[in-house]
């Protein structure tokens, strides 16, 4: 097993009978512990990922998983037996609990068209409360308060035993207050849907955060769908962050007073007003007494019967297999948040293939990462021939998972649409920051093309402002600036590469899939790119542009929050020094003065109060006298006051004498 990650076999004391679940980080098997005399249990099995175990990251967080869930010992918390290395293998050896779990009672509900019972969802949710009272004030030796925190309560975290008892699984990715996760890096973990507002602007987490993910997890159980929708992910996390309770007042279902105003409290939008875990689960058990209690394990485990979620045969081998309706449930792997990534793992590097170039070049053998790659760095085009594990070589355009690659029109690198194009000059001087006013102040749509030599650069803009940017440049590579920006670990952008072929080419949904990036973390990280490939483009020295009007992106685009004008400021700043010095010093003497009528007006572009002040030309002057006035006061550098200046003739605040910018 250790060397092969087979599904049978003896791992230390344990005889591995199945594989339960994979990940994206961890697998658990089915497996049991022999001992002397006959002695047998069975026990669900953890162990990291054979192509993981070697990162030591991920073995320091799944020792610090072990050492956590050691201490909980709670009868409504999945408890863990054990804790060893055999063979080089860390593994963890946890109950298991076989049944079904909250998620899958919703969902068998309504597909009957009926609703959980009240008092039923009333049970389930107090005997989580209680776990999470315990987990919350948990102390070390020396009685020294933790400050566990879940982070990931969820209805599928919330297992049902086929007897009717709660247990609250998957504290992977749980914290106690005096330990800082190797991956964090301030990236916030949780399921979309199951966060609290607070978790969702990736603010500081306490035990509060855990009672408002249970108060979803409750409202779901009573009206039957997600409590803040399950459409597009932004929507989401808007709703959860304004607390938007709009489902619950929508429901036809009738709910008692007391339920709700229980209910209200723990989707508090302000962690402070919100009760502790362990006042939500009084709370809940006042109500439950007095409506006599009639929640009981012997209703819940009648209920799963019923719905058909629990086997017919508690140790039958064959409903723990995967996919099988009655899969048993154990804590699932550290980073599983979707059910889209389950068994993700066994198809890493499945598929290889070769290319061919149209000179006859053969490379390979190529992972699917690495052909993404290069056509979109635009090392390889539609043209070029591709073997797909051994078989005959066919058009790269023909092969499904890459025509979205090959057919995008930001993915087209020709030298041919500067040649073609009616608009287009030199980018020396730094005549980029000209050109783009002149795009923004028309509000043009269009492709603006950088071309030098064998790097290109595509600009989208939309309604004059910067949409997509798509680069030849790999050091542009999204995976490539969440490392250097240190949004992402390198190995968790490798295994999301490797996983690409899921996520139809899409690293960042392979990101949120894996759990490493939640979706407005991504989206603000695209953002982000953007704007770095659109102010990167002001450091070309040398090439040529080239603007095609009209032309639009196929590509899913995330607006930049700046306005244009506080763009073109900071291609100002981040202009190449060089190509400013080349523009201005042939001005120098030439007259210059204040345009009485810019296209923007100077206050939109929020300069320093000492770049305002040098561009406020009160009478003509030379463009030399004018730097130099500038840094007479001694409150500008030479740059600050170059590149005022630059600013001010290409966005045309200044009008120097026989020059004519942004054509």
């Amino acid at each position: 097993m250790a060397n092969q990650g087979s599904l049978s076999g003896r791992l230390g004391p344990y005889v591995v009978e199945d594989r339960l679940a994979t990940g994206g980080m961890a697998e658990v098997f089915v497996a049991r512990r022999e001992g002397p005399h006959g002695f047998q249990k069975r026990v669900a099995l953890k162990r990291i990922l054979p192509q993981l175990v070697r990162e030591p990251d991920f073995a320091i967080m799944f020792i610090d998983e072990a050492r956590l869930a050691a201490r909980l010992d709670h009868p409504n918390i999945v408890q863990v037996f054990d804790f060893g290395e055999y063979e080089g293998e860390l593994v963890l050896a946890m109950e298991l609990v076989e049944g079904s779990h909250v998620g899958r009672a919703i969902r068998a509900a309504n597909a009957r068209g009926e609703q959980i019972v009240v008092d039923d969802a009333l049970f389930i949710i107090s005997q989580a409360a209680h776990a999470l009272s315990y987990a919350h004030r948990l102390r070390d030796e020396e009685g020294n308060l933790l400050g566990v925190v879940h982070r990931d309560v969820s209805p599928a975290n919330l297992l049902l035993s086929a007897t009717g008892h709660v247990k609250l699984s998957d504290f992977g990715i749980a914290r106690a207050a005096n330990k800082t996760a190797l991956t964090d890096g301030g990236h916030v973990r949780g399921k979309l849907g199951y966060m609290s507002p607070e978790q969702v602007q990736a603010k500081a987490l306490d035990d509060r955060s855990d009672v408002f993910t249970l108060a979803t997890v409750f409202a779901e159980l009573l009206i039957g769908t997600p409590l803040f929708g399950d459409d597009g992910d932004l929507d989401v996390l808007m709703r959860i962050r304004d607390v938007d309770l709009g489902a619950l007042h929508k429901t036809k279902r009738t709910l008692p007073l007391d339920v709700v105003n229980v209910l209200r409290e723990g989707l508090a939008r302000d962690p402070k007003a919100r009760p502790s875990a362990h006042a939500f689960a009084t709370a809940l058990d006042d109500v439950i007494r007095r409506r006599g209690g009639r929640g009981r394990p012997e209703r819940i485990a009648r209920l799963l019967q019923r719905y058909e979620l629990v086997p017919s045969a508690s140790h039958a081998v064959d409903s723990l297999a995967p996919g099988s309706r009655h899969t048993s449930i154990v804590v699932d792997a550290p980073s599983v948040r979707t059910a889209q990534v389950a068994g993700a793992a066994k198809e890493v590097n499945i598929t290889r293939y070769k290319v061919r170039l149209d000179d006859g070049t053969v490379l390979g053998p190529l992972a699917f990462p690495q052909m993404v790659e290069m056509i979109t760095s635009g090392d390889l085009g539609g043209t070029s021939s591709i073997s797909k594990n051994g078989e005959r070589y066919r058009k790269l355009a023909s092969v499904v998972e890459f025509a979205r690659f090959v057919t995008s029109p930001a993915f087209q690198w020709r030298v041919q649409d500067v040649a073609d194009a009616k608009r287009k000059g030199s980018l020396e001087r730094g005549a980029l920051l000209g050109v783009v006013h002149h795009i923004a102040a028309q509000r043009e749509t269009g492709l603006l093309v950088l071309v030098e030599g064998e790097r290109q650069k595509k600009i989208y803009f939309v309604d004059g402002r910067p949409d997509y940017v798509a680069s030849t440049d790999r050091r542009e590579l999204l995976g490539e600036f969440l490392v250097s920006t240190g949004r992402c670990l390198r190995m968790e952008v490798e295994m999301a590469l490797a996983l690409l072929p899921r996520y139809d080419g899409r690293l960042g949904d392979a990101l949120v899939g894996l759990g490493v990036m939640r979706p407005m973390e991504l989206f603000r990280a695209v953002r982000d790119q953007v704007r770095h490939r659109y102010l990167e483009a002001f450091r070309w020295r040398r090439g040529e542009w080239a603007f095609l009007p009209f032309a639009t992106s196929d590509e899913e685009t995330v607006p930049l929050t700046m306005d244009n004008e506080e763009l073109l400021r900071d291609a100002a700043c981040r202009a190449d020094a060089g190509s400013v010095r080349e523009m201005l010093t042939p001005l120098a003497s030439r007259r210059v003065s204040l345009n009485p009528n810019p296209p923007m007006p100077i206050t939109s572009y929020r300069v320093p109060v000492g770049w305002m002040r040098l561009l406020d030309v009160g009478s003509p002057t030379t463009v030399g006298e004018l730097m130099r006035r500038g840094v007479e006061p001694g409150d500008l550098s030479p740059d600050d006051v170059q590149r005022a200046v630059y600013l001010g003739i290409s966005c045309r605040l200044l009008e120097v004498e026989g020059l004519t910018v942004g054509v």
